[in-house]
């Protein structure tokens, strides 16, 4: 990066393992100064990577990273909104707790972190809002019973495109990337052939799949509420 460029600036949720950690290091290659934020995450070794360990569905979490994110850099300029927890169970099986759980990592997460960092965005007048679903919001499958991702997820679908209409003429995109199964610690891997079934491609997904289709989005200014989908096929059918 040149001395002339000014750092652009990510805040990554969910960013400890998986998805989340890979997203922290493709950022870094593009030269970004990144807010990393999980409840387990660690300090990093590099000083152009700032941790912030924490609970995404508490609102005080969402004011730390913001707060450490404008004392290092100054400035946001993009979010990722990876963090994300799925329980598979038959509707009646839910509880009250599974139902707090999902609804406050998921929905509240999203919720209280997108509000406070969007006067940021707005403030560098090309800020971007990335939201990592799941494939089953569009198309359910009865193999994996799914009704609190897609009352969660769904919703993160919908508030894309919403907040892309909202501040389309400001200056600020918003999309989200809407995977398959992807084989993160997730899922044992005595699962990964059974899973590979689920997808058209016969296959599960990886990590990088996501990845590169968060840093297309990134690099496309004239895309906004777009629901990208990482599926390998499951959005067409089956």
């Amino acid at each position: 990066m040149s001395t002339s460029q000014v750092q652009k600036v990510v805040v990554v949720t969910g960013a400890s393992q998986g998805i989340g950690a890979d997203l922290v290091a493709a950022y870094r290659k593009l030269g970004y100064g990144v807010v990393a934020t999980s409840r387990s995450i660690g300090v990093a070794d590099d000083p152009e990577i700032v941790t912030v360990r924490g609970d995404i569905a508490d609102p005080d979490t969402a004011d730390r990273v913001v707060r450490a994110a404008l004392d290092r850099f100054g400035r946001i300029d993009s979010l990722v909104n990876n963090a994300g927890i799925f329980v598979a169970k038959p509707f009646t099986d839910y509880t009250a707790e599974d139902f707090d759980v999902v609804t406050g990592i998921n929905l509240a997460g999203f919720f209280h972190l997108t509000q406070r960092v969007m006067p940021h965005l707005l403030a560098t007048g090309a800020g971007h809002i990335v939201s990592i679903t799941t494939a089953l919001v569009d198309q359910p499958n009865s193999n994996v019973p799914s009704v609190l991702a897609s009352l969660t997820k769904g919703g993160i679908s919908s508030a894309t495109k919403s907040l892309a209409i909202e501040y389309a003429s400001r200056g600020v995109r918003v999309n989200a990337v809407a995977p398959g199964i992807i084989k993160t610690p997730m899922h044992p891997v005595e699962t990964h052939e059974t899973l590979a079934g689920l997808h058209p491609v016969g296959r599960i997904g990886e990590t990088s799949d996501v990845v590169d289709a968060v840093v297309y989005l990134e690099s496309a200014p004239f895309v906004t509420g777009e629901i990208l989908h990482v599926d390998g096929g499951q959005n067409a059918g089956h």
